[in-house]
């Protein structure tokens, strides 16, 4: 696990203090050790932090047995011992090391670009050929581990951050603010892929290479769960239970391999005790486990944690949050996440992190199970509102809902959408109480608006209006905001995070079967949770879905109330002429005086916006 960055100029645009600049401020990302290739026109930085072969031999970057070929690489591949025993098989090599980076360039060397199928990992490696003055990028299908890129038509750098690009003045002197990207964050409450806040720095797009020679750059896809689906209709939920739990206990036996401790993230939740039961039975040891609390009960889990922890022998460790905690760490956010990112939740996964961070140096999370087995309410409310009857009548239905309480106003926003092309965005930003895009479009001023297209046509496709849903947030929710809040705040700590349930063959296999598997009537993700009851008796998990959440309506009425003062007051949102201040009052004024409580996370977003503007880099 580690930070890389990178540069390829045919006009010598970058130099070698734009190269250790650009790495050098990914430390936290890779404290270990530190390397740097660099020549006339393309140059490849590296930070490591060790989880296997921890010998020197293993730092980058790594250089093929001719000298020809350079790698950097972020992430793990899990798979490396059966694809160097297949090498081995074909050609004869001998290795140096015993990491997993020499048997990827070995790979690529021998197999070409086409080697990529072969990973089963999660990666963003950058290879270079010297001869052919030739950059290749590779991004996991998932997009598990990120890749931002700066790109002008002829120059070009890439990095693990965002911030390594803007540390360079010649890229910071060339960006403007992306206006598509704010409106796009005050839909969803951050920027999806391709876009990022600055006009000429991209997100990379997962599951794709590309080739950079010269000045031509060109994109390849080489996965796409779209072309995966053919849906497995006829399999018995005893099958498909059976599938399931031997490709969990795969992916987990997998990600298990590393050279120093690690541990596993427990909410007492479905999925992050799921993955610490599998752990722990493959486990000749007690296994590590991580959990938060909060002094509020009704955002407290730590004693289902807790509970669960007990249950199968885990060696348990806790923290519980206080506003003050949050304080302290809120102002490092936009310097952590490097654009304007409002999931608050990253505040407990920073401390979270930093709480594992003291005991093991790799993590296992529970991330992809609601998306990939129907585990939130939107995709109930997909079916529903693609109810004929629903979709005639929604007009009506919002406005009589909308003269309602709090609650039924919360409902009533799900069925105010301008157009059925565009309802799984609204679905999603709906559903977590953010901005509709009529409310974008009243927000910003006229010349800052945007339309914002996002892929969500996925008709062709055998799915029913939840699945799509779910593909929609699997595009888009999960890559861009829970494994970007994952990944940024744990190797913020230099802690490694994997994803067992996001392995790609867990994903096929979801999205090929039957609706009711996943949500059987009212029961969302059943099959994961039979799963999960040959490791926990059932009635653990006997509660209502909580989610991994602030309590940050209270707070923002209370010890937190400052940022809303600060950051929305009238002089500063006038200072950068993006949003009507007018807008701004409307909402703080229903915020503190009408009881409209659900308004907390439209006033997070704006206060994340406003810090981004007052710390940007341009």
């Amino acid at each position: 696990m580690c930070g890389i960055a990178g540069f390829y100029s045919a006009d010598k645009f970058f130099s070698y203090d734009h190269l250790t600049a650009m790495t050098d401020v990914l430390a936290h990302r890779g404290p270990d050790a530190s390397g740097y290739f660099h020549e006339e026109n393309a140059g490849l930085g590296h930070r490591r932090l060790s989880i296997i072969d921890l010998s020197e031999a293993a730092n980058l970057p790594m250089f093929s047995q001719d000298n020809n070929f350079v790698i950097v690489f972020n992430g793990e591949i899990y798979n490396f011992q059966e694809i160097k025993k297949e090498l081995l098989a074909e050609k004869s090599i001998a290795f140096r090391t015993v990491s997993d980076t020499e048997v990827v360039l070995e790979a690529f060397i021998h197999w070409g670009v086409d080697f990529v199928q072969k990973l089963n990992g999660m990666f963003a490696i950058a290879i270079y050929d010297k001869a052919r003055k030739t950059l290749y990028l590779f991004r996991d299908r998932i997009g598990i581990k990120p890749i931002y890129y700066f790109w002008d038509g002829k120059n070009f750098a890439f990095a693990s951050e965002l911030k390594s690009l803007t540390k360079v003045d010649v890229i910071r002197k060339n960006v403007l603010l992306n206006y598509t990207a704010v409106n796009e964050f005050l839909h969803l409450g951050y920027i999806p892929e391709p876009h990022s806040i600055y006009d000429k720095i991209y997100k990379f797009p997962a599951g794709n290479y590309a080739v950079l020679n010269n000045s031509n750059l060109t994109f390849t896809k080489y996965w796409d769960i779209t072309s995966k689906i053919r849906k497995e209709s006829n399999i018995s939920e005893e099958e498909a239970r059976i599938r399931l739990k031997e490709l969990l206990v795969s992916s987990v036996k997998y990600r298990m391999i590393c050279d120093v401790p690690f541990g596993t993230f427990l909410s007492g939740g479905v999925d992050s005790s799921l993955i610490t039961a599998v752990a722990q039975s493959l486990s000749h040891e007690p296994v590590n486990t991580f959990s938060i609390g909060f002094k509020e009960s009704k955002y407290n889990e730590s004693n289902y944690a807790k509970a669960v922890s007990e249950f199968l022998g885990t060696r348990h460790h806790e923290f519980v949050v206080t506003e003050q905690d949050a304080m302290a760490l809120i102002p490092e956010l936009t310097d952590i996440y490097d654009e304007p990112y409002a999931d608050s939740s990253a505040i407990p996964t920073m401390i979270v992190s930093a709480l594992a961070r003291k005991h093991v140096t790799m993590t296992l999370s529970g991330d992809g199970g609601d998306e990939l087995f129907l585990g939130y309410g939107a995709y109930k409310w997909a079916n529903r509102l693609n109810n004929p009857l629903l979709k005639a009548f929604h007009k009506p239905v919002h406005s009589c809902f909308s003269r309602l309480g709090n609650r039924f106003q919360r409902v009533g926003y799900l069925f105010d959408y301008t157009g059925f092309d565009k309802i799984k965005s609204h679905i999603f930003s709906q559903e977590n109480l953010l901005f509709a895009t009529r409310e974008v479009s009243a927000l910003l001023h006229p010349d800052l608006r945007r339309e914002i297209i996002l892929k969500d046509d996925f008709s062709h496709l055998p799915l029913t209006p939840a699945e799509a849903q779910s593909l929609f947030d699997l595009h888009y929710y999960l890559k861009d905001d829970l494994l970007v809040k994952v990944d940024r705040a744990s190797m913020n700590y230099s802690l490694e995070t994997r994803v067992p349930i996001l392995d790609y063959r867990i994903v096929e296999f979801a999205y090929n079967l039957p609706e009711h598997l996943k949500l059987k009537g009212n029961i969302q993700k059943h099959l994961l949770k039979e799963v999960l009851y040959e490791y926990i008796p059932a009635h653990f998990f006997d509660r209502p879905k909580w989610g991994f959440a602030l309590p940050l309506r209270k707070w923002l009425q209370s010890d937190l109330k400052y940022l809303i003062d600060e950051n929305l007051s009238e002089e500063n949102i006038r200072r950068y002429n993006l949003i009507d201040y007018k807008q701004v009052a409307q909402l703080k004024y229903c915020f503190f005086e009408k009881g409209q409580d659900y308004l907390n996370t439209r006033l997070w977003q704006l206060i994340v916006l406003q810090s981004f503007l007052d710390k940007k880099t341009f």
